[in-house]
């Protein structure tokens, strides 16, 4: 992954397309879909990090199911 900074400069033009972010939105979006994500309920960071491994590890593993089926 690449960490891209816009400068002000380019920022004062207007709107300026943030290149990437849609990648950034659309996970966070899908990650949104499981209810055990939206809050913050666990004690433990490393449960919290457990739960987003699994959440997509699901989601991968759906994705993959769909170009199986696909092909």
């Amino acid at each position: 992954m690449k960490l891209v900074v816009v400068g002000m400069k380019e920022a004062r033009k207007g709107f300026v397309l943030l290149p990437k972010r849609w990648v950034i939105e659309r996970t966070n979006a899908w990650a949104a879909r499981f209810r055990r994500l939206a809050h913050d309920h666990e004690r433990l960071p490393e449960v919290l990090a457990g739960m987003h491994y699994a959440v997509f590890t699901f989601l991968m593993l759906g994705q993959l199911l769909r170009i199986l089926k696909s092909a």
